[in-house]
């Protein structure tokens, strides 16, 4: 970080933004020193990805003012923010998979001749500035074949191939594994040596404590403060973004995990483009224990889960849920054998959001009690159910008869929440259970997780946040391609360790409690 008193890289001054009435960004000060890794923190709608966009041009400010190296700065979108040697690095790729990596790193780059597409010379470019950020990658290589860590050196890269002094990254590390997140963070040390400078947006405050010089905390569209990232403890920080105590550590008592209430043994299946998704899997959920999946997005995750839900052919292998064979059953069927399901994408298949929250409390068993009586559905009965849902698990609406769309992010996870663990299942799976929700709605999640492994549920746990599955499982298993390459208990390996795994190293494992 820059100590002689020169000016800042970046400055911030009292930023406003509203859309439509909302205040997004109340008079949000910022300040980038050269050469540092500043992390920005917040709830969701806190304001952060709003005062970025508005650094990167992509919005313009109702008031305030950006200073570049102590000159005035107006910028009306990403191009004007580029020529002002600004990047951004998105959390989802804009890569084109087809194309090679110097091909995508020179889409919209100018080049020395308007007349004349000189490859070579690019490539030459891509391989000098490798070398100087430790940045390893063949700029011949097709984006399509490529580790997801390469990808996001090629998204770094493109950005440092234009000019980028001032680098925003988004959630950087969200696809990667373990030891791709090591490799990520020597990257960008380097990149701040060379005296450029990076916002660094996450919410996994070990990374932020890990990578960060400085931490600067929104709430609710304001700056709450700006701190030395050494000075404040993690348990800090998540304080001061939900502006009350938040526990990151849960009381966790011992398993006593009882009979399974879930075996797969040797289950295959495919992918919608009928490549092989999972090949041979097999494992067991017991009463009482949480189970996680740790994997990097894309490993099989998606289709475990439709499998054991009956969503998805099986085209071999068994899985038996409560003591029967559920393997290709329909899905109300599987539903009846015991088996609640909170889907990854609460969206497309968790509610629907032209329903009211009622109606979506009621949408699996609409027609059984108290739902519905003699084949007569009860509206008030609904009401009277989704009111006291709302009550127990703290659903923050309008009221129950309001839309499923008015509600933010965290309450629409609770209200699925609510429907699934309402049904009393022998096994729950809980698929990306919080992601895209901010810490306070996370830690409400975690503590009902383990409180229904405490009162006998079994749950497999499939999320891509290793530290939500680490925090509590008390068994995981590492997925990759589709296969399980090892299993093991929280605190027996190493994030590297545990990295390999995930990434296809080690030896694969099945059912059973045997660690790796």
């Amino acid at each position: 970080m820059d100590k002689c008193g020169s000016l800042p890289a970046l400055e911030m001054r009292s930023i406003t933004k509203c859309f439509k009435g909302v205040v997004a960004n109340d008079s949000v000060d910022f300040v980038l020193e050269k050469g540092e890794i500043h992390a920005l923190l917040g709830e969701n709608g806190a304001g952060k990805s709003t005062l970025m966009n508005v650094l990167y041009g992509l919005y313009t400010p109702d008031e305030g003012e950006i200073y570049l190296n102590g000159s005035r700065l107006t910028l009306h979108s990403p191009a004007d923010a580029i020529a002002h040697r600004i990047g951004m690095i998105h959390q989802h790729f804009m890569l084109i998979p087809t194309l090679t990596v110097v091909e995508n790193i020179i889409l919209c780059s100018k080049m020395p001749s308007p007349f004349k597409l000189d490859l070579n010379l690019a490539a030459n470019r891509v391989k000098e500035l490798s070398k100087l950020y430790g940045l390893e990658i063949d700029p011949w290589a097709k984006v399509s074949e490529l580790s997801v860590g390469a990808q996001q050196r090629v998204e770094i890269l493109k950005v440092l191939y234009r000019g980028a002094e001032i680098l925003i990254m988004d959630e950087p590390t969200a696809v990667l594994t373990p030891n791709e997140v090591q490799d990520l963070f020597k990257v960008l040390r380097d990149i701040v040596a060379e005296g450029n400078s990076i916002i660094f947006i996450s919410h996994k405050l070990w990374e932020v404590k890990t990578i960060s010089h400085r931490v600067t905390v929104l709430r609710a569209g304001k700056a709450v403060t700006t701190v030395q990232t050494q000075s404040v403890t993690k348990e800090d920080l998540a304080s001061l973004m939900v502006g009350r105590e938040v526990f990151l550590q849960y009381d966790r008592p011992a398993a006593q995990p009882g009979d399974p209430v879930l075996e797969l043994k040797d289950v295959y299946a495919q992918n919608d483009k009928g490549l092989t998704a999972l090949g041979g899997i097999s494992l067991c959920v017991r009463a009482g224990e949480i189970v996680g999946i740790a994997g990097v997005d894309g490993n099989g995750q998606k289709e475990l889960a439709e499998v054991i839900h009956g969503m998805r052919h099986v085209q071999s292998g068994s899985i038996v849920l409560g003591g029967r064979q559920t393997a290709n059953l329909r899905p109300e069927q599987v539903l009846d054998a015991g088996l609640s399901h909170i889907p990854e994408d609460r969206h497309s298949r968790g509610v629907v959001l032209d329903f009211s929250v009622a109606e979506n409390i009621a949408l699996i068993h609409c027609d059984r009690p108290p739902f519905s009586e003699k084949g007569i559905y009860r509206p008030k009965n609904v009401r009277r159910v989704a009111g006291e849902l709302c009550e127990r698990f703290n659903i923050k609406c309008a009221g129950v008869e309001g839309h499923m769309s008015t509600l933010s992010g965290g309450n629409q996870q609770k209200v699925v929440l609510a429907r699934e663990i309402s049904r009393a299942p022998r096994l729950l799976i809980a698929a990306q259970p919080c992601r895209g929700l901010d810490i306070g709605a996370t830690e409400f999640i975690q503590k009902l997780l383990l409180q229904k492994r405490t009162e006998g549920t079994g749950i497999l746990l499939i999320s891509s946040d290793l530290d939500e599955v680490l925090a509590i499982s008390d068994r995981v298993l590492a997925l990759y391609e589709g296969r399980i390459m090892g299993e093991f208990v929280p605190g027996e390996k190493t994030l590297a360790e545990i990295g390999l795994m995930m990434a296809g190293g080690g030896t694969e494992k099945g059912c059973g409690g045997e660690a790796v």
